[in-house]
């Protein structure tokens, strides 16, 4: 079930990590205490405890992220105990999510488990763009009556 609306953007973006090869594997019996940065498309089947950053990650089953996870997109099957900025995120029956998620679009499927607040970031850039216009409009008020 989709929660935040698509659009073409975000469709384009899914496509093409769907379509991309994975170019690095954390495999199962990995443990990795750190920060964890990469390009493209990550699997991680083994444990990070610490901060993952960078474009599309699977996290499998097996799979579990201590720390905040920033990407592009995430397809979520594994356990994540932290806070979550991604454009795209699914979360599958088996996921676990504990943490504040923002994204523009989520998408959770029956049996996933989530524990947190969760935001759209969608709705983050209209609330600036209505303080932005807001803004806007003092100051045009103002100086129409510098003028008057």
């Amino acid at each position: 079930m989709a929660f935040f609306g698509k659009n073409n953007t975000t469709q384009d973006d899914a496509r093409l990590a769907s379509k991309e090869a994975i170019s690095s594997i954390l495999s199962q019996e990995m443990r990795i205490t750190g920060e964890i940065f990469f390009k493209g498309k990550a699997r991680i089947d083994g444990q990070v405890t610490g901060n993952v950053q960078g474009e599309h990650l699977v996290l499998s089953e097996s799979g579990k992220i201590i720390g905040d996870v920033n990407v592009s997109s995430l397809v979520c099957h594994g356990t994540i105990e932290g806070n979550i900025d991604a454009k795209l995120v699914t979360a599958l029956p088996t996921a676990a999510i504990n943490g504040t998620l923002v994204s523009a679009n989520l998408t959770v499927e029956s049996g996933a488990f989530l524990n947190g607040e969760i935001k759209s970031s969608q709705q983050d850039n209209l609330i600036a763009e209505k303080k932005s216009a807001g803004v806007n409009q003092v100051k045009k008020k103002k100086e129409a009556d510098k003028i008057s």
